[in-house]
């Protein structure tokens, strides 16, 4: 099969012949239809977070199930599935206390899933590797999907949208009528604040350097947007919450600066929930007094705490209300020899979501 390989951090990334090995037991094989350009995808092409070359990355997937490996129950050929990154045994302490997404079991991303032809092993990037036309994952990361969902709309829903809404829904389990601050308007600030506006905050503060991405954020439910270049950003925050600050600061992206920032921007027991990932060594500076002081809580928040079976189906009824909006996220559909340019798109800022689209309608 086609898939896009990185040979070397930060190079363009190369279609080419990738050889992907039948599903053993407990691994479905699923033939992607979509799958959307996540910064985190760029970050680890670019070497942010190690890992090995050559590489297959990708992660936030949709497409049908071709074949399924030894004991898999419950999904069959042709059923439409989700893909994601989220692998949980089912067993260790955090899967048993309900906390699949932080999965203790080590999973080796160079087991052989994906090699070259002359029998190089690839990195299956992200424990997925669906910038390709077919993966072979855990049959935990796949989640059933209705028929009735467009592929290029499904897919967001394996990290950016569970991401952002999951931060404020299961993270934060921010109260109805509490006051938030999203630092960010990309993929995940946007779904953060479709978050908000279904938990019932009262007021939702975007902020962001785009005023592009400010307007945006207002179509996605945020009442007030603030540029994060604002001379005296902290108190325009707090002439926005009656003085008080925000009761939430969402942080999603991956700036120090933002993080650096964001405990100014909450309220005396307020909380910061920290979503955006950093490079590996990146650091904040943090002064405890005022933290203790202040009782502030600093919270993280991986893939949005999202337990799939539970989630997913949540998430898919409120699209079909026309509550989540899946489509608006949608900037741009590209085939997979275009995936370059859709990455460098990203990069410059210019998209709520990439989306890579494989076969008929590609």
């Amino acid at each position: 099969m086609k898939a896009a390989v990185c040979h070397a951090f930060g190079a363009p990334l190369t279609i080419e012949e990738v050889v992907l090995r039948a599903p053993g037991p407990g691994e479905v094989q699923v033939q992607i239809e979509a799958c959307a350009i996540c910064h985190s995808d760029i970050s680890y092409a670019e070497g942010a977070w190690g890992g090995h070359l050559p590489a297959v990355y990708g992660h936030e997937a949709a497409g049908r199930v071709v074949a399924t490996g030894d004991g898999v129950a419950g999904f069959a050929p042709g059923d439409p599935v989700l893909v994601t990154l989220i692998r949980a045994c089912g067993r260790c302490r955090n899967c048993t206390l309900g906390r699949p997404f932080m999965c203790e079991a080590g999973h080796d991303r160079t087991d052989g899933v994906l090699s070259l032809p002359d029998g190089t092993v690839v990195e299956q990037g992200v424990s997925t590797g669906a910038f390709a036309e077919a993966v072979v994952v855990h049959e935990s990361q796949v989640v059933p999907l209705p028929d009735d969902i467009a592929m290029d709309a499904a897919c967001l829903l394996a990290c950016g949208v569970i991401t952002g809404t999951g931060a404020v829904i299961n993270t934060a389990r921010m109260p109805a009528g509490a006051t938030a601050v999203v630092i960010g308007a990309g993929g995940v600030g946007l779904n953060t604040i479709q978050g908000c506006a279904l938990a019932g905050a009262s007021r939702i503060i975007a902020i962001d350097l785009s005023d592009d991405k400010l307007a945006t954020a207002r179509e996605f439910g945020a009442t007030d947007g603030l540029r994060a270049d604002t001379k005296g950003l902290r108190k325009a925050v707090l002439g926005l919450t009656g003085g008080r600050g925000a009761d939430y600061v969402y942080v999603t992206v991956g700036a120090i600066s933002a993080y650096q920032g964001a405990p100014a921007l909450a309220a005396k027991g307020g909380t910061v929930v920290m979503v955006g990932m950093p490079p590996s060594g990146a650091a904040m500076n943090v002064e405890p007094v005022i933290m203790a002081a202040t009782s502030q809580t600093l919270t993280g928040s991986n893939m949005g705490a999202t337990v799939l079976r539970r989630d997913i189906p949540y998430l898919v009824d409120l699209y079909r209300q026309g509550r989540l909006k899946l489509d608006e996220l949608v900037t741009r559909r590209y085939r997979l020899d275009q995936i370059n340019e859709a990455i460098a798109d990203t990069k410059a800022g210019h998209a709520r979501r990439n989306v890579i689209v494989m076969g008929p309608g590609a």
